[in-house]
């Protein structure tokens, strides 16, 4: 079996071509500037282009045809109608990454299905990838173009421990927060379920539906089962770190209220996500595919996250912008205490 991805080093990706390539015996092509090579595993192979560049692309791509064409990078809908142009006759199966983010917000119920509605009016990066999937399938529906669409939702790696609230360089200064025994923010009271998934069990997810006839036409979630608070979640990530928590809760309509000025989109990643709970029910994906499980729990997944961050230095990039910003707004909270 042959794939193509679009991208295929970053967070989800690069676990689903390790699997690929090192577990099921895949032949793997990788289609990127090739600005992290460090991240192909040997075994892949490189076609170097930028994919908005349709005329270079066509020309190293030359006759090759695909079993599955697998699309990482696509955000907005003329990115993936350059896709259809590009791979339309080539691909037995072109995979969509879409977004959990996608679904209702407010949610008519907290769990979601892949027949939850897709609308978000807080966040811009939601709709277009709600605009994405309503042209392919339109293609799917109109042409028979082999279109199976993914959700994933808030899935990490070991470069990274995941959080509900950071700044634009990401979650370190959070963690070094915490190292130092400042408070930290938790959006809201801290109450809402999330849930966290592990990049290798997304890719086992993922990999499980290539070349899945009953894909075809259909979208999927992948997530982990397993549904925290986020005040567990950040109890968990301190642990891990073996600090004590100090939390500080503040409404998500403040922090989008006081972050969007200073360019922290809470308003689509709180407001329009993280905000509210959310449970996967993951029955649809479990029925495509068997194998599907969360074999990595959330505080084996972050203690791997945290071991990596602190023993890889070019993991911890420092942001004293957001650092202050946390003092301004939590100071700003206890001035209102009476």
């Amino acid at each position: 079996m042959k794939a193509l991805f679009i991208g295929g080093t970053g967070t989800i990706s690069a676990a689903i071509v390790r699997r690929l390539v090192n577990e099921l015996n895949w032949e793997v092509w990788l289609l990127n500037r090739g600005n992290r090579p460090e991240a192909v595993p040997e075994g892949a192979r490189s076609i170097v282009a930028d994919i908005n560049d349709e005329a270079d692309v066509l020309a190293k791509l030359g006759d090759a045809t695909f079993d599955c064409v697998c699309e990482f990078i696509g955000f907005t809908p003329d990115q993936v109608e350059r896709d259809y142009r590009l791979f339309k006759g080539r691909t037995r199966q072109y995979i969509y990454t879409s977004s959990a983010s996608a679904y209702h917000k407010p949610a008519a119920s907290y769990v979601i299905t892949e027949g939850t509605t897709l609308a978000n009016p807080y966040w811009q990066y939601s709709r277009d990838k709600i605009a994405c999937e309503e042209f392919l399938m339109k293609k799917y529906r109109e042409e028979g173009f082999p279109v199976t669409i993914v959700r994933p939702s808030h899935t990490y790696d070991e470069r990274s421990v995941p959080l509900g609230v950071h700044g634009k360089k990401g979650s370190w200064q959070v963690v070094k927060r915490m190292l130092e025994g400042k408070p930290v923010i938790i959006q809201g009271d801290g109450t809402s379920l999330w849930t966290m998934t592990f990049n290798t069990d997304f890719a086992v997810g993922y990999t499980g539906l290539m070349g899945n006839r009953h894909a075809i036409g259909e979208a999927f979630q992948i997530t982990g089962d397993e549904t925290l608070t986020w005040n567990q979640i950040y109890a968990t990530i301190a642990d891990a770190l073996g600090v004590e928590l100090k939390a500080c809760h503040v409404s998500s309509e403040f922090l989008a209220a006081v972050g969007d000025k200073r360019g922290y989109d809470y308003t689509g990643s709180l407001i329009g996500d993280k905000a509210v709970s959310v449970v996967f029910d993951n029955s649809k994906l479990k029925r495509a595919v068997p194998d599907m499980r969360t074999a990595v729990r959330f505080d084996q997944g972050v203690r791997i996250a945290v071991d990596y961050v602190l023993s890889h230095p070019e993991c911890q990039v420092p942001d004293p912008e957001f650092d202050e910003w946390c003092d301004r707004v939590i100071e700003a909270l206890e001035r209102a205490k009476f």
